[in-house]
């Protein structure tokens, strides 16, 4: 529109001037709003190019925006994944987690089994040694040891007390404690009886006992045969046995040594819920005689 009025105004001033009729005040006038309108057409092709190029802008700063968005869309389909990932790993980690207090709080369980039934394996070989050794004097300890190792009761005997040197005949002594002996074997009917002999490793040179496994044989023998027919233990309770030298406790190279390793051990075995009877119920015994 006010390109048509400027161009209006220019033929309007060309006509007058071609023709003479205008006068020079009109002339000046038209002049000056021509200029005016010059002025106006050229403020609107700036206005016009600002606006193309402010359009320009807005369609780079949509397709930048749209650039933006799809760029925080896979951000947040990464931050999704993540996180289902994250939830899983923690759900296995809570299910390993549990298994681990499981098993240590069934490893502290079984450390206190073993702690309590070493407790009460200490208190029962303590009882029944004080069993087993309150029918004997202070004389007949000096010739018998007594221990109980692992629910196993070990009587060993000195062969100096139970044998005469060489000999697998029983003293009198020997007969004594045996007796006390077989006292005890029988309160505990249930138990099996194992009566082993054990020699030093000294020939032995008799006509009727070929070495020493026969001679630590025939000394169990003696023992098992006093045990059943002089105290009435049940045979069948009963076994004898020989380690000839085989079986040392000491040296052999001294005297003391040898004096150990001549010996006879009766072995009293209970079953196990016998054993852990003990601690209840124990037998009565007779005092010291």
């Amino acid at each position: 529109m006010k390109a048509s009025r400027i161009l209006f105004a220019a033929l309007a001033s060309a006509a007058l001037v071609m023709t003479g009729c205008v006068s020079k005040k009109k002339y000046v006038a038209l002049q000056s709003q021509y200029d005016e309108l010059s002025k106006e057409y050229n403020a609107s092709q700036v206005a016009l190019a600002e606006s193309r190029a402010n359009h320009k802008s807005y369609e780079q700063l949509l397709e930048e925006a749209r650039r933006n968005n799809e760029s925080l869309r896979k951000q947040y389909d990464a931050l999704q994944g993540n996180l289902a990932q994250s939830l899983q790993q923690n759900a296995q980690g809570n299910v390993n987690i549990s298994k681990l207090v499981d098993e240590i709080n069934a490893s502290n369980r079984y450390i206190k089994q073993l702690v309590d039934a070493k407790s009460k394996s200490d208190s029962l070989n303590m009882v029944l040694t004080n069993n087993l050794t309150r029918s004997l004097s202070r004389e007949d300890l000096r010739d018998v040891d007594i221990k109980v190792l692992k629910g196993v009761v070990y009587i060993s005997l000195a062969d100096n007390m139970l044998f005469r040197s060489g000999s697998y005949e029983i003293s009198d002594r020997a007969m004594e404690i045996l007796g006390k002996i077989a006292k005890i074997i029988k309160d505990y009917n249930n138990y099996d009886v194992l009566v082993e002999g054990n020699t030093d490793n000294v020939p032995i040179s008799r006509t009727n006992i070929r070495n020493n496994w026969d001679l630590s044989a025939l000394r169990a023998s003696s023992v098992v045969q006093v045990l059943q027919n002089q105290f009435g233990v049940n045979p069948s309770r009963l076994t004898a046995g020989g380690r000839g030298e085989y079986n040392p406790i000491a040296g052999n190279d001294t005297a003391d040594g040898r004096e150990r390793n001549r010996r006879t051990e009766i072995i009293i075995t209970p079953s196990l819920d016998q054993f852990m009877d003990l601690i209840d119920k124990a037998p009565e015994t007779g005092d010291a005689e």
